[in-house]
């Protein structure tokens, strides 16, 4: 059994709900961290699921500041961390551990 830290995912955010990091197939991820970022001057508001079920619905993100959530949640083989953002100007990096 392989254990493996990794960036699941870091990049900008999109305006629509879109598939961050799926779980690969006979493998179980440890989400540990999730950070997301406000690059903008204005107050913008994100949204992520874990497999469709809501962990953040429509949080506020100060300008230019960040939120941290630190789940600790097992996410299965072939499910899905999706995300949305009211701007592009918002970013998710999420780390965890997978163990395959």
């Amino acid at each position: 059994m392989a254990n493996t830290f990794k960036v699941l995912f870091r990049g900008a955010a999109t305006t629509g709900s879109s598939a961050l990091y799926t779980v690969p197939t006979l493998t179980t991820t440890l989400v540990s961290s999730i950070v997301v970022t406000n690059t903008s001057a204005s107050a913008q508001t994100f949204t992520m699921t874990f497999n469709a079920v809501s962990i953040a619905t429509t949080v506020s993100i100060p300008a230019n500041d960040s939120v941290l959530i630190e789940p600790k949640q097992i996410v299965p083989a072939g499910q899905i961390i999706a995300g949305l953002a009211s701007a592009t100007s918002v970013n998710f990096h999420i780390s965890g551990l997978e163990i395959s």
